[in-house]
């Protein structure tokens, strides 16, 4: 009898509405690659993005979500060495990730640590690669720096503030609402703004003095012009994703995101030479052809100390749509996962 899984799909992209979960028949395993029978799932904006279809890696076609996994290897590929069946690990995968079953090559898992739980696998190495290379490979923070963290409760405004508090660097954090505060001052970050119609007035007042060295970006929009007109001579404005995109509801408005998109902030590259300010931009996704820069980044992170996640809440695997609209809500704190009974169906 063949084995069979579950995994969430995308047929046509547009609506939250439009994952499905579908049955699939298990295939034979390559010879350089390892199956994981998945635990835990991470959610990410990017997530949101391709499923509504505005998200540029997004493949072509019917595809199934996710970018990270934790679960447990149950098979390797005869040409493989590095994992062996039982190993607890986490991984990436470009897209693929909402699924019972996960086939892939060893250079995009990793051993978990003995004393986390499959949850925080799942939560770590998306957005602690986003927030390590954006501080480090693209801003090049040092010790001393002042940085801004706009969405600094979420996952990875989350690993933003704890890399600059290892490497000295002196964090700024915006949030979205005031609830939010609390749970950053229990981690002990003090400087927290909400943004508001006043942000840049605010963020000006707790700056006082203090030059403005690096920001993250992952909102967009105005709150990206302000970051920017605040930098110091010599600061870095690092982009990573644009939440104002998001829609409210289940589909995406495009009359609504045609407006936030011709509103956008405009930059002149003539005008940063007389402002020695600058602009860097990246999506996470391209690391996935780059094995040895990921790697390096990987042990880098390693080295410097992992950092436990911090989970929200986790919803059972049939629930993807309601933990991805959670997400899209904007207020939660840290990752959202998705749980997996991965048990397979025999037929």
């Amino acid at each position: 009898m063949a084995a069979r899984y579950k995994r969430w799909r995308v047929r046509k992209p547009g609506a939250i509405d439009r994952l499905h979960l579908t049955e699939f028949e298990l295939p034979a395993l390559a010879s350089d690659q390892i199956r994981i029978e998945t635990k835990c799932l991470g959610l990410n904006f990017a997530d949101i993005f391709a499923i509504l279809g505005i998200y540029s890696a997004t493949p072509k076609g019917e595809f199934t979500p996710g970018l990270e996994f934790s679960g447990i290897v149950k098979e390797v590929g005869s040409q493989v060495s590095e994992f062996k069946p039982g190993d607890r690990v986490m991984g990436l995968t470009k897209f693929g990730g909402y699924s019972e079953i996960i086939d892939i090559w060893p250079a995009y898992c990793d051993r978990l640590p003995d004393d986390w739980n499959f949850g925080e696998g799942a939560s770590y190495l998306a957005q602690a690669i986003t927030a390590w290379y954006a501080l480090k490979h693209l801003g090049n923070v040092q010790a001393g720096q002042n940085v801004l963290i706009h969405s600094a409760a979420g996952g990875v405004g989350y690993f933003a503030l704890n890399f600059c508090k290892k490497l000295g660097a002196h964090p700024i954090g915006t949030i979205g609402s005031e609830s939010k505060k609390p749970f950053l001052h229990n981690l002990g970050f003090s400087e927290v703004v909400v943004r508001s119609k006043n942000l840049k007035q605010d963020l000006e007042n707790i700056l006082g003095a203090r030059p403005l060295h690096l920001a993250l970006d992952s909102v967009g929009g105005k709150v990206q012009k302000i970051s920017f007109d605040l930098l110091a001579q010599t600061g870095r404005l690092i982009v990573y994703g644009a939440a104002e995109y998001a829609p409210v509801g289940n589909r995406l408005n495009l009359f609504k995101s045609a407006l936030t998109y011709l509103r956008r902030p405009k930059y002149d590259p003539l005008d940063m030479i007389p402002l020695n300010r600058s602009i860097m931009a990246f999506n996470i996704i391209w690391l996935w052809d780059d094995r040895n820069l990921l790697k390096l980044i990987l042990n880098e992170m390693r080295d410097m100390g992992m950092i436990r996640p911090f989970i929200d809440r986790a919803y059972p695997f049939k629930e993807a749509i309601a933990a991805v609209n959670h997400l899209k809500s904007g207020k939660t704190k840290g990752k959202i996962v998705l749980s997996v009974d991965s048990q397979l169906i025999y037929e």
